[in-house]
Formats: structure tokens, C-alpha cells, sequence
């Protein structure tokens, strides 16, 4: 009995031998995706390729948007500014007709306080960036505002040689233009009458 099962071992360790090889088989098998694995990973790939593409969009799309809130902040503030600029303006004006006048009946008190609020009125609206528009040289329409022509023999023509009311200027936009009196060609002196001679 005890020869049997000597003999019976090496043929059982015979017929167990190949089943690594089949093991091997399986496992190379395993290692190749089937057809539907291949096309879920392609699906899920063509996902994320989207997903990517829509999140580009979406941040490209907010930075516009973020962009634009900016600008239109930034023209609400500039807006608002001049305003209160176009506002501030008559006061100016005010003040400098009450200097003129009180320096014409030499009150020196009063015309050292307009002066004073003057010269503070005008230096803020000098911090905010309003400059007067000028007005010495050539009438320009961008910036002034022609009220009157009136004929000269010294100024050139078309050149501004009175103001009427200062303009000014915020940056480059222009708040008010400046209201000008602009040189007209010299009028020709009239002509001699004949005078008739009594017979």
C-alpha cells in the first residue's frame, strides 16, 4: 500500500505541474482591457477634456466680467466726480466776482477772507484733477464756447481775447468750456460821402 501511494505521488505532481501555465494564460488575459473597459476609459477621458474645456470658459468669462465691473465702477466714480465738480463751479465763480468787487472798494478784510476760500475751493478742485481750461492764443471749439466776435485791429483773428466765464477741465474730459470773446477781422473804416458842391 505504502509502494501505491509512492508511486501514485509522482503522477499526481505530473498532472499539477501545468496548472501554472494556465494561471500564466489567465493573468495575460487579465492584463489587456476588454473592449468595453477601453471604450469607458475613452468615454471618461472625452469627460474630463470637456470638463476642463468648460472650466477655462468659465474662468476666462469671469475675469471679462471682473474686468468690466472695474470699468464701469471706475466711469460711475469719474461720472459722479464731475458732477460734483459742474456743481462746485458757480461758487468758484462767485468768489472771484467778490474779490474783483471787493478789491475795487479796497475792503482788505473782506477780500482777504473771499480770498482765502477761494484759494481753498480752488486748490480742491485742483487735488481732484480740474485744471482751467486756457485761454490765451487760438479760439479752439473743443474747449471754448464763442459768445461774441468783436472786430480788432491788435489781436489776430479767430484768437480769444476776452473771457466771459473760465472753462474747465477734468483729465482730458472737459466739465465746462470756456466762454470767449473771439477776434474779428478789423471793420474797414466807412467810406468818405461825396459832398455836393452849391452852384
Amino acid at each position: 500500500m505504502s509502494e501505491e501511494r509512492f508511486q501514485g505521488s509522482p503522477a499526481s505532481e505530473r498532472e499539477a505541474e501545468p496548472a501554472p501555465e494556465r494561471s500564466g494564460e489567465a493573468e495575460a488575459g487579465s492584463a489587456e482591457p476588454a473592449p468595453s473597459d477601453a471604450e469607458r476609459i475613452a468615454a471618461l477621458e472625452a469627460e474630463r477634456d470637456e470638463a476642463i474645456d468648460r472650466w477655462k470658459r468659465t474662468a476666462a468669462d469671469f475675469d471679462n466680467f471682473r474686468k468690466r465691473a472695474a470699468r464701469e465702477r471706475e466711469a460711475m466714480v469719474a461720472l459722479a466726480n464731475e458732477r460734483l465738480i459742474a456743481e462746485l463751479l458757480p461758487i468758484l465763480d462767485d468768489l472771484e466776482r467778490a474779490l474783483d468787487a471787493a478789491a475795487q472798494h479796497e475792503e482788505a478784510r473782506l477780500e482777504e477772507g473771499v480770498r482765502l476760500v477761494h484759494r481753498s475751493l480752488a486748490s480742491l478742485l485742483e487735488r481732484h484733477g480740474v485744471e482751467p481750461i486756457a485761454t490765451d492764443g487760438p479760439f479752439d471749439p473743443h474747449v471754448h464756447e464763442a459768445l461774441l466776435t468783436q472786430p480788432s485791429d491788435e489781436a489776430e483773428e479767430g484768437s480769444v481775447i476776452d473771457v466771459i466765464q473760465k472753462g474747465y477741465r477734468l483729465g482730458d474730459r472737459v466739465v465746462r468750456p470756456a466762454r470767449v470773446v473771439v477776434a474779428a477781422p478789423p471793420q474797414p473804416p466807412p467810406e468818405p460821402q461825396p459832398q455836393e458842391n452849391d452852384g
